[in-house]
């Protein structure tokens, strides 16, 4: 294949609500784009995009797929992104490599919830976009009220560049205003025929192109000085304009195409390689030290993994964008994360599952290679010598989890081997093994985005699988100073066992001196502090633990095991099971005996010392709480605030934001169980939102003693 130049680079992603057409229009562009022959279909199962199993069997797009089209000596990249927010990793993961966007708009509907959700995305990746008006041959579409809707997201900035003739079943024609032509279709599409415009259509064409060359102006003071002299602008100065407002997000032009009857299409790749953005004109990559990377193809190579998949037949396939410099086919890199040495023993460039080889990859690029031992996406390659590692791709937190497990224990490894694999394959599939709840907790973006690794797992994987549901990672902690005494004392035989441990425990709080009097029961105790240790928890809050032992009564040998016997019971706490946390425990007196006494005997008396202790300290149940932000339609927000004050959650503020409601909450992750299914459910899937952990807060009297007793029943079963 030939080698392309930087310059010679466009890097693009196309997204948009589901069925409003992305498929269908990359593949009428690599059918112009002369990569593919024969245009496939959705419904036929054979496009290049939807290439997987799980696709056919949805008909819609799951994971991004990368391509590219030829185009007037430019090589245009293309990655098909999916449209639903439960796939929005892929939209994410394509950010990356590429340098611009298509907004595909369905003409029958105007903006859509998907549009608006990628929008976002878009914005605070600060991509320039393009909008295509799709579906212009449908009886209801209507091209004005599209307008309106871009007009309402998208303001000013949305500037129509083309408008069709005529909708519906009569659509065949485009009228240009960068062109001031006619762009004419027969039934089968492909390229148009060039024609001036009709005598009926002069005077709209004149009006709305004065309008662009306004726009094109506002964004260039050279254009607006031409402007104000001459009073309107030539071709050339029209484009100057628009690149430059796509390049800075001040113009989003508003093109118009049929992606089913390949119509528009031709035009769409001719103003990408126009007016988007070139990768050697945006913005140098930064690294995780903070240095800027310029895609500059005489510099030394770097190259930044997007995305791994695995692929039956052929195994670990990685999707790279080249940073800088030039990659040659058999060159050797270095893995700046693992330090590892790479070959590139293949360069090849993707149309989804087609591959052709390469030579040559110039920076700016996106290509794809195989058998690398121990680079996965997020990692970056560089040449010997060239030690860079670029910031890895963030993605969206997740909104959804459920526990799985494999419904025969034989299976249970190549259960944890097949979710290793998938979270590669998409990171925002989340696992967490809990030793806490003893559960697997599968983390994603909503229900359906988990039923779909399902599928991969009983399907692909030939795992059978079930979803149960999540325990709740709860917290113990005390609201009180209590005290207590414990002797173990055990004779079978031979040598015996003897530990007794006076404790006291109170509630930990940050800066509070350490203790030198305790009154517990009307009784006051004495101590001296001989030894603090202070323990940051691995499942939060702390342990601070003295050692107050005066007199010898516990030899210092065997305060270590007193700690261990506490920590064991903080590792399961004396009412749910749930870890202790933020507790300070004091050990002031004991026995031992001189030949009887040993570690096991002292970890066993803290342990049930503890224990007695915490019941009488006060206990408290505390449940994470997580920081919750919905964007709802107005109309909808009141069904919203209401289904969230039946979760128990803090409502914390509101604001508006493009026509929607963003409201802030504290809800208990307890309540969020299949909260994503049921937003959707109220607000006709037009709503979303996200979630992230706040912090511990007590449960209410009510549900504790709920919890209490359901722990006791659970142990008495067991």
């Amino acid at each position: 294949m030939k080698t392309y130049q930087t310059d010679q680079i466009k890097n693009t992603l196309v997204c948009g609500n589901p069925k409003s057409g992305k498929t269908t229009l990359v593949e009428a562009m690599l059918f112009e784009g002369k990569v593919i022959d024969r245009r496939g279909a959705i419904e036929n199962k054979n496009t290049v995009s939807d290439y997987n199993e799980i696709e056919h069997e949805n008909e819609n797009s799951v994971f991004s797929t990368v391509t590219y089209a030829e185009w007037a000596d430019y090589k245009i990249n293309v990655i098909d992104t999916p449209g639903l927010d439960d796939f929005s990793g892929g939209l994410v993961m394509a950010l990356r490599p590429a340098d611009s966007a298509i907004v595909v708009i369905n003409g029958q509907n105007g903006v859509e919830i998907g549009t608006e959700i990628q929008g976002r995305h878009l914005e605070s990746h600060g991509k320039p976009v393009m909008l295509v008006v799709n579906q212009l041959d449908h009886d209801k579409t209507n091209f004005e009220k599209v307008i309106e809707s871009l007009k309402q997201s998208y303001g000013s900035k949305a500037v129509i560049v083309q408008y069709p003739v005529a909708t519906g079943e009569g659509f065949d024609s485009i009228i240009d205003l960068v062109k001031m032509k006619m762009y004419k279709y027969t039934g089968d599409g492909g390229k148009a025929q060039v024609s001036d415009i009709p005598a009926d259509q002069a005077d709209r064409a004149e009006e709305l192109r004065n309008e662009l060359i306004e726009a094109a102006a506002e964004n260039d003071e050279s254009l607006m000085e031409i402007f104000f002299d001459k009073g309107t602008l030539d071709q050339e100065e029209i484009l100057k304009g628009i690149r430059t407002g796509v390049k800075s997000r001040n113009t989003f032009p508003v093109l118009c195409a049929s992606a089913k009857k390949n119509m528009g299409v031709d035009r769409i790749l001719e103003f990408i390689s126009e007016a988007a953005p070139g990768p050697h004109e945006t913005a140098p990559a930064m690294t995780t030290d903070g240095k800027e990377i310029k895609c500059d193809s005489k510099a030394p190579v770097s190259v930044f993994v997007f995305k791994t998949s695995m692929e039956q037949h052929i195994g670990e396939i990685n999707f790279f964008r080249v940073m800088s410099g030039e990659i040659t086919e058999g060159m050797d890199l270095v893995n700046s994360s693992s330090s590892a040495k790479e070959r590139f023993s293949q360069l090849l460039v993707v149309a989804g599952k087609t591959r052709h080889k390469a030579a040559k990859l110039s920076a700016g690029d996106i290509g794809a290679t195989v058998k690398l031992k121990n680079t996965k996406a997020n990692h970056t390659l560089g040449a010997p010598g060239n030690s860079v590692e670029f910031e890895p791709i963030v993605y969206p937190e997740p909104k959804y989890r459920t526990a799985i497990k494999a419904k025969s224990e034989s299976d249970d490894e190549k259960l944890g081997e097949a979710l290793a694999r998938m979270h590669e394959e998409d990171p925002t599939i989340v696992i967490e093994y809990s030793k806490e709840l003893k559960q697997i907790i599968v983390h994603g973006q909503g229900e359906y985005h988990l039923n779909i690794l399902k599928w991969h797992l009983d399907n692909i994987f030939k795992i059978e699988t079930e979803f149960i549901t999540p325990k709740i990672p709860y917290r113990e902690t005390i609201t009180k100073t209590a005290q207590s005494t414990y002797r173990h004392k055990k004779q079978s035989g031979g040598a015996g066992q003897f530990g007794e441990v006076h404790m006291v425990i109170e509630p930990y709080a940050e800066n509070i001196p350490d203790p030198v009097k305790y009154k517990v029961n009307g009784k006051e105790i004495n101590v001296t502090v001989r030894g603090k240790e202070e323990h940051k928890l691995p499942w939060g809050g702390m342990l601070i633990y003295y050692n107050c032992i005066v007199g010898g009564s516990i030899d210092n040998r065997f305060m270590p095991a007193i700690l261990k016997g506490i920590m064991e019971k903080m590792e399961e706490g004396p009412l749910t099971g749930s870890y202790a946390r933020d507790i300070r425990v004091s050990v002031y007196d004991g026995k031992m005996h001189p030949v009887d006494s040993n570690e096991i005997s002292f970890k066993l008396a803290g342990r049930n010392a503890f224990r007695e202790a915490f019941k009488n300290a006060g206990p408290r149940i505390l449940e994470p709480i997580y920081n919750v932000e919905v964007m709802v339609p107005s109309e909808r927000m009141g069904d919203v605030m209401s289904d969230l004050q039946g979760r128990r959650a803090m409502i914390e503020g509101m604001t508006s934001e493009k026509g929607f409601e963003k409201i802030k909450a504290r809800v208990p992750l307890a309540e969020m169980a299949k909260y994503s299914t049921a937003l959707s459910s109220l607000t006709n899937g037009r709503a979303t939102y996200t979630m992230n952990f706040s912090k511990y807060e007590a449960v209410p009297g009510d549900l504790q003693e709920k919890l209490l007793k359901a722990y006791e029943e659970e142990q008495e079963e067991e």
